[in-house]
């Protein structure tokens, strides 16, 4: 199954006392590449969190938020009171000797030093399983979004393979009528040049075979027959992960259309290379998105 490297995933789920809301956005990348945001709760387990999105997603720009929401019992911070008290005395004595207003005198006190902090509060083990098993989720609704755009990429692909063989197809003819070409000028060449009965015309031949040698795309028509059916095998093939091989492939399918190119001597040849190129280009592009 052809998998793209885009899509989006969310998951959410009360564990515990908390609601925790994960989504995760992939985008298309070389390798795995991870933006990570996390509430302070779950940080000691970030290293896990970041185990289990590399596992599951493979490759790919990959950017995760997990939020938790506000259930009314979470308790994001902790206002030591004690240390708040010690602090309103000394500030209401010292107001009073200086006779300023006390009423923001809690704006301040927020203010001092380790009078609120954040919570020390972290999951449970119990916990830690059921979110491992929410980004589980978060990250098989997102593969399912890939899944989707993948079925996409391989028709597409599928049709700029299908119109690259289409398109060799019709340089067969045209590689024939090159070759009968080339015989024909080299004879009149010489005709004109040096007279129809002054020329050896076995040296003749061996010069129309070696040009027709040094010009012969009949190998490189036939690899890029091969790789194109291998592009194709590839794609039908089970597993996820082939983005890569694909593009190799797409880079020899370009080699042998560009020495097409180079050795065809040809106009009409060498506009349908143009056109082969328009496609791989579109393939090549294509291909950037394949897992």
């Amino acid at each position: 199954m052809l998998k793209s490297m885009t899509g989006f995933g969310r998951a959410e789920k009360m564990i515990g006392q908390k609601t925790f809301l994960i989504d995760i956005k992939s985008l298309n990348g070389k390798q795995f590449d991870l933006s990570l945001r996390l509430p302070a709760v779950i940080k000691p387990f970030e290293f896990d969190i970041r185990k289990v999105l590399a596992e599951g997603l493979g490759r790919g720009s990959v950017d995760c938020t997990i939020s938790l929401k506000d259930t009314g019992d979470a308790k994001p911070v902790v206002i030591n009171t004690d240390l708040a008290k010690a602090y309103y005395h000394s500030l209401s004595e010292m107001s009073e000797e200086l006779g300023i207003d006390t009423s923001n005198i809690l704006n301040a006190l927020i203010k001092l030093p380790e009078v609120i902090t954040p919570s020390s509060e972290t999951l449970t083990d119990d916990d830690w399983e059921q979110l491992k098993v929410l980004i589980g989720e978060a990250i098989s609704d997102l593969n399912k979004h890939r899944e989707d755009e993948g079925k996409i990429l391989k028709e597409e692909l599928q049709k700029r393979i299908g119109n690259i063989v289409g398109l060799q197809k019709e340089i067969e003819p045209l590689d024939v009528q090159r070759q009968e070409m080339m015989r024909d000028g080299l004879e009149k060449l010489l005709e004109e040049k040096v007279g129809k009965d002054n020329y050896d015309v076995n040296r003749l031949e061996q010069e129309l075979i070696y040009y027709i040698e040094k010009m012969d795309i009949t190998e490189e028509m036939v690899r890029l027959d091969n790789h194109c059916n291998y592009f194709i095998e590839v794609l039908n093939e089970k597993g996820n992960s082939k983005g890569k091989k694909l593009s190799f492939i797409l880079q020899e399918v370009g080699r042998e259309i560009n020495t097409t190119g180079s050795k065809a001597y040809d106009a009409a040849i060498q506009k349908i290379v143009v056109m082969m190129k328009d496609e791989l280009e579109k393939a090549k592009e294509q291909v950037l998105n394949v897992l």
